[in-house]
């Protein structure tokens, strides 16, 4: 019966471990990581042989051993300076989970200490919160932290794999602003705040809130933030005539709702006239917290293009609708006696000359027919 000596032990990378009274150190993992276990010794067992073994520690179930440092997925290195020995494991699966013993090769009974590994899926998490965001604008992420852990590391990182969260963390609690990014840590109200301005479409994606715990695996919460281009994110038709009154209805964020609106005309939004400003026969009308109407007072053929319209004192790309207003035809009617044949190509009449000849005197007389199109107008509020 080996005689059971308590190592020093040391578990780094995507790992906690704690050690129970009884010197069992318990810890978990993620499937796909790597783990380092790292064991030190007395002064005077630096030649002497190190191994890990799993199980009962039978002449079968050592793993690897300091005689033979590389095996499979397992690694293993002794640092006889500082007294001591890392062994890897790499690429966690699920069976990897069990009891292990780090121990010291010496005459009679070996040193060793207990360990038992759980190994985890290395995702996050079964509920996700979800964000949706305009390009330009700026989000606020909410992550919990409960009280015990309020002075914890925090931090936030793309993706959803716990493993390799810190590692890849876009900001933390000790480093609270990166660029874009700013974390606020409020230990009062039970969380942290991660806020992002000038977001970019490429900023959607999964997110990690995350907690750090020392003797435990961090605390983690999930988040799927989608950023959309303001413009054309609703589309609705409308019809028109000339002559007769339009109204255009423009969405817009609420948090703009105190900003100046506007409606421009033109092929590019960074390049078209305010109709607010210089056309008295368009008038703002009932501003809601998300919504502003624009009335076209009496509709013109000139009026046909693409308008843009928004909430924004500094009309930055992003907070537009645009609205493709179709060329307007007007219905007419003419007198049958006119003999022209064609009006115009955007008149809605067309006359359809039929000649007959007479029998006695076989002079010519022309009657007209005349065929109604009607045509009217369409606005449209499109996707670019």
């Amino acid at each position: 019966m080996r005689r059971l000596q308590n190592l020093l032990f040391t578990f780094c990378i995507a790992l906690r471990c704690v050690t129970s009274a009884v010197g069992v150190i318990h810890m978990t993992g993620y499937v796909g990581s790597a783990v380092k276990v790292s064991c030190s010794y007395d002064e005077g067992y630096e030649s002497y042989e190190k191994y890990l073994c799993k199980n009962d520690c039978g002449s079968d179930d050592v793993l690897i051993t300091t005689s033979k440092s590389w095996k499979m997925k397992y690694m293993i290195h002794d640092d006889k300076k500082d007294r001591i020995f890392t062994t890897t494991i790499s690429d966690l699966h699920s069976e990897d989970a069990g009891k292990y013993w780090c121990g010291v090769t010496r005459t009679g009974s070996d040193i060793y200490t207990e360990v038992k590994l759980k190994v985890v899926k290395d995702h996050c998490c079964d509920t996700v919160t979800k964000i949706l965001n305009y390009q330009g604008y700026s989000v606020s992420i909410s992550c919990p932290s409960e009280p015990q852990y309020q002075n914890s590391l925090k931090y936030i990182c793309r993706g959803n794999r716990p493993s390799t969260c810190l590692q890849q963390a876009l900001i933390t609690s000790y480093n609270k602003e990166n660029g874009r990014f700013r974390l606020d840590d409020n230990k009062m109200l039970k969380k942290f705040t991660v806020n992002i301005t000038s977001l970019r479409q490429d900023d959607s994606g999964s997110y990690l809130c995350g907690v750090q715990r020392n003797f435990d695996l961090d605390v983690f919460s999930a988040v799927e933030l989608k950023v959309e281009e303001f413009c054309c994110v609703k589309s609705t038709k409308i019809n028109g005539t000339v002559g007769h009154p339009l109204t255009l209805q423009c969405p817009y964020p609420s948090q703009y709702r105190d900003n100046r609106k506007f409606l421009c005309k033109g092929d590019h939004r960074n390049n078209c006239t305010d109709m607010l400003k210089n056309q008295s026969r368009f008038t703002l009308q009932n501003a809601s917290s998300d919504t502003f109407v624009v009335m076209i007072s009496k509709l013109e053929v000139a009026d046909a293009g693409t308008y843009w319209c928004g909430s924004d004192s500094q009309w930055r790309v992003g907070n537009y609708t645009k609205i493709q207003l179709s060329e307007a035809v007007l219905s007419l009617r003419r007198n049958a006696s006119r003999k022209k044949e064609v009006i115009d190509a955007a008149q809605s009449k067309i006359y359809k000359n039929q000649g007959v000849v007479t029998s006695n005197d076989q002079s010519t007389s022309n009657v007209y027919e005349e065929v109604d199109v009607e045509v009217h107008y369409e606005n449209v509020t499109a996707s670019e």
